[in-house]
């Protein structure tokens, strides 16, 4: 029997972005179509228990699954390469997830410092309570993650490259000595995208995307999507968690999402274009003192960053500008082109100051433990003209 695999294992990423995972009615329709239902008629109260036995193939409710979602989660398992790809309301929803399905009191995970805000803040302040065992270390020290896991611990969690401060962390080398010690790996991958990188294949356990970043690409759309290739883990611990507490995926976002991976990989490659362009000029400028990108030979792991990321530096530059503070707002405010927000992987380009916004929550102390310093400020690049974009930038510098 020909199965879905079958058909798509020979496609290639672009192939699988626009054609991956259309299921059709019966109209036939070119576009995915859109469920919007809460709930599903059943032919008999019979095919209803059934149902909710799971042995017969139905949906049951919109909080459990919905056709349009699931040819979301069908087209990114395609692309991701895994067996299972669950879809969430949010990148939030899909890293609490992934911990709080897998982890019980007296467990232990062990974290890498450079995190996004609120991921430090879950792992930092929220997990503790619930009498799990919290450990930081540097993510980009083997040595240190050797130490650490020289005890048991149930999972580590990792972003590579790191939010806002681009530190490139070894995805092989950490799930090695991860697995020895009995800990599976979850593995944020929101600024690479599965168009430049694909933890799996390199031995991470589980994937997590904020599919509100460049999935969507077009600043419209909340998501999240948890894979793997673990059935036990997705089937068994992460279906009844998001189940019953409620983080489901709403269709029309869905839908969302589902046009904007056709165009993720012209999106990536043009926007890594550009932030490469864009790193090179701005280490030229005498107004910055720091340039953080890892297509830049400068870059402390440069040549991991080509090895794990496909060739490619990402799609977000950070730099740091002379004069603290008040310089970094006064180049953001300068700015015609870029718009301030916080959001990132959007085709149009966006400027924040991580201190202040995405990591304001932390103390001094442990914003500075991440590198994040008050004249640091995070570019995601979009698909503009370089040119203007760099234009933008010299007069913003100079103002």
């Amino acid at each position: 029997m020909t199965t879905k695999d079958d058909k798509t294992k020979n496609w290639r990423p672009a192939t699988k972005l626009v054609r991956g995972g259309l299921d059709r009615s019966h109209h036939g329709e070119v576009s995915e179509a859109l469920y919007m239902t809460q709930a599903y008629a059943y032919d008999s109260a019979e095919q209803a228990e059934q149902s909710f036995l799971g042995e017969v193939e139905h949906y049951v409710y919109s909080r459990y699954g919905n056709p349009t979602v699931t040819m979301f989660e069908e087209r990114l398992r395609l692309l991701e390469g895994s067996t299972h790809c669950t879809a969430l309301a949010s990148g939030m929803a899909a890293v609490f997830c992934s911990l709080a399905s897998q982890l019980k009191q007296g467990d232990r995970l062990i974290a890498s410092t450079a995190l996004f805000g609120a991921c430090f803040h879950i792992i930092a302040n929220i997990l503790p309570n619930w009498g799990i065992r919290v450990e930081f270390v540097e993510g980009t020290d083997l040595s240190a993650w050797e130490k650490a896991l020289s005890t048991p611990a149930q999972a580590i969690f990792i972003e590579t490259p790191s939010n806002p401060t681009l530190a490139i962390l070894d995805i092989k080398a950490i799930s090695d000595l991860a697995h020895k010690a009995g800990a599976k790996v979850v593995v944020d991958n929101v600024f690479a995208t599965p168009i430049l990188q694909r933890p799996l294949e390199l031995g991470a356990d589980i994937v997590t995307y904020s599919a509100t970043k460049h999935i969507d690409g077009q600043g419209r759309s909340l998501g999240g999507a948890v894979l793997s290739n673990d059935a036990s883990f997705m089937d068994k611990q992460l279906t009844p968690f998001y189940r019953n507490t409620g983080p489901s995926l709403s269709p029309f976002n869905a839908w969302i999402l589902l046009k904007g991976l056709e165009t993720l990989d012209l999106r990536v490659a043009r926007q890594c274009d550009n932030a490469l362009d864009i790193a090179q000029f701005l280490e030229g400028q005498d107004a910055i003192e720091r340039v953080l990108y890892p297509g830049l030979k400068s870059h402390p792991q440069h040549e991991l960053a080509m090895a794990q990321m496909n060739g490619r530096g990402s799609t977000v530059v950070s730099f740091e500008v002379k004069g603290g503070k008040a310089e970094a707002f006064k180049t953001l405010n300068a700015l015609n082109i870029m718009d301030i927000a916080n959001n990132l992987g959007d085709a149009k380009s966006l400027v924040t100051h991580p201190a202040t916004t995405t990591h304001q929550r932390l103390s001094d102390a442990e914003r500075e433990t991440m590198g994040i310093h008050p004249n640091l400020i995070r570019l995601s690049v979009g698909i503009e003209d370089v040119q203007d974009l760099k234009d933008d930038l010299a007069q913003a510098l100079l103002s």
